[in-house]
């Protein structure tokens, strides 16, 4: 009896290492044995089928997905020798376990499993009052039978980190993009203030140049009045020695020449009043000069009335740098999949909802076949198909092969005189409203009325690009910042 514990020992760590193999034999993504096992660059090892289901729609970024490497787009290589290790421990079998271990109560072979207590049994305990009157069945039949109940609870688990690799993954795309967006906006707003900046540079120049050509003309007008005078004191200086000289003469000579020394103490004097108008006109150049700077900056400003929101638009969608205008790119960008985008349609939302007041905005659709403008509810489903009327929160007007369509439930076919160049959009939330027209034509095009109880948001949609066959985008149209101030809805 000696010897048993030492075996029992003996055994118990063969299999703990047992164990350990199995473990290192485990694929990362399902945890089962390796099948058809690929490494990659990186030395991680995968199932096949798994890396290639983890991998599904992820063509354009394949990382690994234990330590996410970027890998190449060319198949990974079958490990033969991890196989054939593999398939070996397979074939060993559960046996490999089980003809090692004995009871360490009785130091006999363990061939029972006892279903009430959930305990593997020796023969010895198997006659024992403690599993008396218990279900009792030989250890493979309860093995097969237990494997296979965990294997089914082992399926959902492994399909909840299947998900939860997916959105580590997606968070890791997330915060790519996020830094990708930064770096865009951060550019586009440096390049808008360098537009700010130059103009501002600009009008100080040209105010400085005025300031300074004001100060060349006046003092150029008090140097020609300093010369003048300058003149006048000379002449008079001459003057008054001339007179003074006479008069000190004698009496004979001072009479003999009275006439003409009484004509130079009689010449005429210039006028000594100052000029007018010569300081500078200090008022004129520092007079509200911050308001009549940005007063100027208005004309040359425009503002757009509805800017679109990035974040909703279709992966497909190609958005221009200052968010005015949309087309259909005709292949997928690399965008995450976030709750607000739309995943099935065309589609993009404005950035700000409306949830009171009436709005306008001008769409230029130009010569495009295919195209949707109108307005949609905030809680629009982005995800799946979409019912496209106001029943599915969308009041929209369409036009598609030649005809123009208001998207109610049924459909309503519009006879307009002319095709639209350009669409108005109006919106008048309290009266529950809107109302399409053509600006050009000044002609009414359709208008829904409904009742609105959430915000609604612009809606674009610029259709279908199959071969390059619709590739021009909407353009919301901008107007000058003082002429939308003042005008009238």
């Amino acid at each position: 009896m000696a010897t048993r514990p030492r075996s029992a020992s003996s055994r118990s760590a063969s299999s703990r290492s047992g164990s350990v193999l199995e473990e290192e034999l485990s694929c990362p993504v399902c945890c089962e044995i390796f099948r058809e096992p690929v490494v990659l660059k990186c030395s991680h090892s995968f199932c096949k089928a798994c890396l290639q289901q983890f991998w599904s729609g992820r063509t354009q970024r394949r990382e690994c997905p234990v330590c996410r490497r970027r890998c190449s787009l060319t198949e990974p290589p079958v490990s033969l020798t991890l196989k054939n290790v593999a398939e070996t421990f397979l074939r060993g079998g559960g046996a490999r376990a089980r003809a090692d271990v004995s009871c360490p109560a009785h130091g006999e072979p363990v061939k029972l499993f006892c279903r009430d207590d959930e305990e593997a049994l020796c023969c010895v305990c198997h006659t024992s009052r403690k599993h008396a009157g218990h279900s009792v069945c030989p250890l493979e039949e309860a093995a097969l039978d237990l494997k296979a109940e965990l294997k089914k609870d082992l399926s959902p688990l492994k399909k909840n980190l299947r998900l939860f690799y997916e959105a580590k993954q997606q968070c890791e795309d997330t915060t790519v993009h996020i830094k990708s967006q930064t770096q865009r906006a951060e550019q586009r707003i440096k390049e808008e203030f360098e537009q700010l900046h130059a103009f501002l540079r600009v009008e100080e120049a040209a105010r400085l140049a005025a300031l300074k050509d004001e100060q060349e003309r006046k003092t150029l007008l008090v140097k020609k009045r300093t010369q003048n005078i300058t003149r006048e004191i000379l002449s008079l200086s001459h003057a008054v020695i001339a007179v003074d000289s006479e008069i000190a003469t004698n009496d004979v000579l001072f009479l003999q020449n009275y006439k003409n020394t009484k004509k130079r103490a009689q010449c005429p004097v210039q006028d000594l009043d100052q000029l007018p108008g010569v300081l500078m006109d200090v008022a004129k150049h520092l007079g509200n000069l911050k308001y009549r700077v940005w007063e100027k900056m208005l004309a040359t400003v425009q503002y757009t009335p509805v800017i679109l929101d990035p974040n909703t638009a279709y992966a497909w969608l190609s958005l221009s740098d200052d968010l005015t205008s949309v087309a259909n790119s005709g292949a997928v960008q690399d965008v995450p999949d976030n709750p607000e985008r739309f995943d099935h349609f065309v589609f993009v939302l404005g950035a700000e909802g409306f949830a009171a007041g009436r709005h306008a905005w001008e769409v230029d659709v130009g010569d495009k076949e295919d195209w949707v403008l109108g307005v949609v509810k905030e809680s629009t489903s982005r995800k799946g198909r979409i019912s496209g009327s106001p029943d599915g929160g969308f009041w929209t007007v369409s036009h598609c092969e030649g005809e123009y369509v208001a998207m109610t439930t049924p459909r309503t076919q519009l006879a307009l005189d002319g095709p639209l160049r350009r669409v108005r959009v109006q919106l008048d939330y309290e009266a529950g409203q809107v109302a399409f027209s053509d600006p050009v034509a000044m002609t009414t095009v359709y208008t829904f009325s409904d009742r609105f109880d959430e915000p609604m948001f612009p809606f674009f949609c610029p259709g279908a690009n199959i071969n390059g066959n619709n590739p021009d985008p909407l353009k919301i149209c901008p107007v000058k910042v003082a002429v939308w101030n003042s005008a009238t809805w």
